[in-house]
């Protein structure tokens, strides 16, 4: 049993110039999650499948170089365009570990992303995956 620590948190907020509903839209379809779901920028877009419906579950598996890290996930609630919840599954998290993205239109077509991820195996890996999730969103934004 790996040990982990409950309490561990992060959030992340991110303004992106787009309409709400075609931000959250992009982490439901694979051929646009693809193009940003890269924590760090530069690298080769990972192989995506999901099932976006409550209960359905997501692959995400990352090239970084040498190897591939697969991420997978169940999503938990899909509220368009509002809040999209999903397990976290890597071999660096920790169990029950869950992201909470929660969008908000703040003008016409600017949303605020805010992302928050609980459960992390230590200090090292929650600041590991602040880092990814900025990348992430900040190359949703270009994309956008």
């Amino acid at each position: 049993m790996m040990n982990h620590i409950e309490n561990l948190s992060l959030i992340v907020t991110k303004k992106i110039e787009a309409p709400i509903e075609k931000v959250f839209d992009a982490w439901l379809d694979p051929a646009i999650l693809c193009k940003f779901m890269l924590p760090k920028s530069g690298m080769p877009c990972p192989a995506v499948k999901l099932d976006p419906s409550v209960g359905g579950r997501f692959q995400i598996d990352m090239d970084v170089g040498e190897k591939i890290i697969p991420h997978t996930g169940e999503y938990l609630e899909i509220d368009r365009p509002a809040r999209l919840v999903f397990s976290w599954e890597s071999p660096f998290s920790a169990p029950n570990s869950q992201v909470t993205i929660d969008f908000k239109s703040v003008e016409d077509s600017i949303t605020e992303i805010s992302l928050k991820h609980i459960r992390f195996l230590n200090e090292e890996s929650r600041d590991n995956h602040h880092g990814g999730w900025i990348n992430i969103l900040e190359q949703q934004a270009a994309i956008m």
